[in-house]
């Protein structure tokens, strides 16, 4: 039986080029032949071929644990390459789906003629659809992680637009802060608000957290680090926007602001601020 295998692997590397030639063949609809030739100018025949060449070591080689080495480098160049050329996920693995029927339908007559016993053809299968399933688990892993970092990329942008630094003259700044804060988003609000001090040349910053909904011992702490961090550097930070009942739960937990600059509005601070450079 293992001559019979090595019979078939070594087939298999010789027309490897003829395989590759034929994926996406005549058994494929009009639609699926369409968005074939998208990886077929993109994984050409002989990217395609290494991976029949593989398939006919995989029948006799007595080190698999390197050939499935190869067989992971292959499938993430080829998500790689599926990825750069628009394909999408269900395409790319129809497509190495068709590598299996490839083999097979090569294969069926020569098979036929030369009366493989039919645990030969079963030790074929076993082989080779593991790889075949194996290919696609690497490219849906590399699919997910490039829609995941496009995610994450888009979320950051997105956090960005969220902490804006409005100039309002030399040296001054607003920073407006709407919505929920948690640890991830204070650190965001301190590090644009210390770059965006340093780039600006900023003296004084205020920071208005009217728009805030709930600030509570968490939040609270927080501000205190982002205040102190602008503190160190040089800038003058305000706190504006308290609100009426934000002031009572701030109260009722015992947080003490009293050595954070707090004014009731914007305007105040910038009164306070304007009436500084005058003098």
């Amino acid at each position: 039986m293992k001559q019979e295998l090595k019979y078939i692997g070594e087939k298999i590397i010789e027309n490897a080029y003829q395989l590759s030639m034929t994926v996406g063949g005549k058994n494929l609809s009009e639609l699926e032949r369409e968005k074939d030739d998208i990886l077929s100018s993109a994984i050409h025949v002989e990217y395609r071929k290494k991976i029949f060449e593989l398939f006919g070591i995989s029948l006799f080689t007595d080190d698999m644990e390197n050939l499935i080495e190869k067989v992971d480098e292959w499938s993430n160049q080829a998500a790689e390459i599926a990825l750069h050329s628009g394909l999408s996920i269900s395409d790319s693995l129809r497509v190495i789906s068709s590598y299996r029927t490839v083999v097979w339908e090569v294969f069926t007559k020569e098979l036929a003629e030369r009366q493989f016993a039919a645990i030969t053809i079963l030790d074929v299968s076993k082989t080779i659809d593991p790889l075949l399933d194996r290919i696609g688990r690497v490219m849906s892993e590399v699919y997910e992680r490039h829609n995941t970092n496009l995610m994450n990329n888009a979320y950051s942008a997105l956090e960005e637009l969220s902490v804006p630094v409005v100039p309002v003259t030399d040296g001054v700044a607003i920073i407006p802060i709407v919505g929920s804060i948690d640890t991830q988003r204070a650190m965001l609000i301190m590090e644009v608000s210390l770059n965006e001090s340093a780039r600006l040349n900023l003296t004084d910053v205020i920071l208005d957290v009217s728009g805030v909904p709930i600030i509570d011992t968490m939040v609270a702490n927080q501000i205190f680090q982002i205040i102190s961090a602008l503190n160190l550097t040089g800038v003058k930070a305000y706190l504006t926007g308290i609100r009426p009942e934000i002031a009572q739960t701030i109260v009722g937990l015992g947080v003490d602001f009293s050595h954070i600059n707090t004014r009731a509005n914007m305007r105040q601070a910038l009164s306070e601020i304007g009436f500084k450079k005058v003098e």
